[in-house]
């Protein structure tokens, strides 16, 4: 993602937020499955899993490697699971980029996309003594991924669906083409803009009600205010998705708006007119993009209180 630029702060309705919360979490007690289910250990072995697999930049072993954990992880839950894939050309370069879906009750009609990237940054670009290493992305993609997954095992064993079908994508590219995000001058997410101009393959007919993306949710320290342009782009979702995880955890989930934009994959998504909203722990200095970015900055409870935010979001009335 792109570090923010200068923009004034927002202010979130708290009447409206407080009406959703009373509303929801209602809703959320009487058919959601329970909460605690969504386990934080898991999520973190699965970022752990993906740290194995070494650098998961584009055109790197650890980056197919990747995908297929992913792919076998969904499949163990009998969700099946499409590759979106195409190839990029242009002045930096060919490279072949592959987004992955995986459809969770495909038959309803009724639909949002659960979103995060799976590729990972070259090089740890940031970091002042090692530039050139590997930045283990424990946080900057893994948890995305690992949010998602463990996302997927809990509605697979909910009594009940929600009332929504929710499709799961992982974009590819969202570090652009030189996996340097904030490192590149020319940074451009790849993967959301294409799935986005081509969404007819998976929605032929009405497009999804919303989509959340999901970015750095794993820090011990985790804040998370709501994103700027997220508020306009999806105002609504936003102070539902909020209202839920502040009464849940109020240290984590803050009642502000972040001063900047954050460019993320949810901006391909609202430009194709899908309401999209971006979820991420942005304060993460020193360690963001540096060899530091590894599991012993991550926290099962943090992870916990995103995912079972997920969960009663997901269940909310349509």
């Amino acid at each position: 993602m792109m570090r923010p630029a200068a923009l004034a702060a927002i202010t979130l309705r708290p009447a409206l937020a407080g009406l959703l919360l009373l509303a929801g979490v209602a809703v959320c007690a009487a058919q959601a499955p329970d909460p605690s289910q969504w386990n934080g250990q898991r999520a973190l072995a699965d970022i752990a899993r993906q740290l194995s697999f070494g650098r998961r930049s584009l055109d790197t072993p650890g980056h197919e490697k990747t995908l297929r954990y992913i792919e076998r992880e969904m499949a163990k839950l009998g969700i099946k699971t499409q590759r979106q894939h195409w190839v990029d050309q242009g002045k930096r370069g060919t490279h072949g980029l592959t987004n992955l879906v995986a459809r969770l009750y495909p038959d309803n009609p009724h639909r949002i996309i659960l979103g995060t990237h799976y590729d990972s940054i070259a090089r740890a670009y940031a970091d002042k003594k090692k530039p050139n290493a590997i930045m283990p992305g424990a946080n900057n993609s893994a948890s995305g991924v690992a949010l998602l997954l463990e996302t997927a095992r809990v509605l697979r064993a909910a009594p009940s669906p929600p009332p929504v079908g929710v499709d799961f994508v992982f974009f590819d590219g969202e570090e652009g083409l030189v996996s340097l995000g904030a490192g590149d001058p020319h940074w451009r997410a790849i993967g959301s803009p294409y799935f986005a101009s081509h969404l007819s393959e998976f929605y032929p007919g009405a497009k999804p009600a919303a989509a959340a993306i999901f970015d750095m949710v794993c820090y011990r320290d985790l804040r998370l205010p709501s994103e700027a342009s997220s508020v306009a782009y999806a105002r609504s979702e936003v102070e539902k998705f909020w209202s839920i995880g502040n009464a849940a955890a109020p240290k984590i989930f803050v009642p502000r708006v972040t001063a900047s934009p954050i460019s993320d994959d949810q901006n391909a998504l609202a430009d194709a007119d899908i309401p999209s909203f971006l979820v991420i722990g942005f304060e993460y200095d020193p360690w963001f993009n540096t060899t530091q970015d590894t599991i012993d900055k991550c926290s099962a409870a943090s992870l916990e209180a995103v995912g079972r935010t997920t969960i009663r979001y997901l269940y909310l009335p349509r």
